[in-house]
């Protein structure tokens, strides 16, 4: 087994959402989520075939999103991996139970703007992520301004009363 990552390539401010589900229908039924949950979303979305022809499926509302989603799923061409990206003004706060509740859906990897690194296993048989590094490492414990800060800064944003 050979270990190896993935750096998810986007640019800096993008969000997206890192996943694993189980059936070529996932492509069909996360787009119909994604759109019933926000009408009007801009994303892109690409599903890693496990088996038969192994292909990239993708779709999307957003052109400059699919190719993204199709380039990062082909760079990490790990069976049953799916990556949805996010155009400007959507968040994966707001469709993320969305895209849980697809029945092909086994679970999320991660959600967030933050770079990532893809940690990919790789056997004779094919390709598997085993998990992600997304964002840096913590740097210490946050002090009473920074409790402060991050209370402002939801209330700023509209997530608090």
């Amino acid at each position: 087994m050979e270990l190896s990552t993935v750096k998810i390539e986007k640019p800096e401010e993008t969000n997206f959402i890192l996943g694993q589900s189980h059936f070529i229908k996932t492509v069909e039924d996360v787009h119909e989520a994604l759109v019933t949950a926000v009408p009007g979303i801009k994303f892109g979305l690409a599903f890693c075939e496990a088996s038969g022809p192994a292909l990239v499926r993708w779709s999307g509302t957003d052109e400059e999103m699919i190719e993204l989603a199709k380039q990062n799923a082909l760079a990490l061409s790990a069976g049953h991996a799916f990556i949805l990206f996010l155009g400007e003004g959507f968040y994966p706060i707001n469709v993320l139970k969305a895209v849980q509740r697809v029945p092909e859906v086994c679970r999320i990897f991660c959600a967030t703007a933050n770079p990532v690194q893809v940690i990919v296993a790789e056997t004779e048989q094919g390709r598997g992520v085993l998990g992600v590094i997304d964002g840096v490492k913590t740097k210490g414990v946050e002090g009473d301004e920074d409790i402060q800060k991050r209370k402002d800064f939801l209330r700023m944003i509209g997530y608090k009363l």
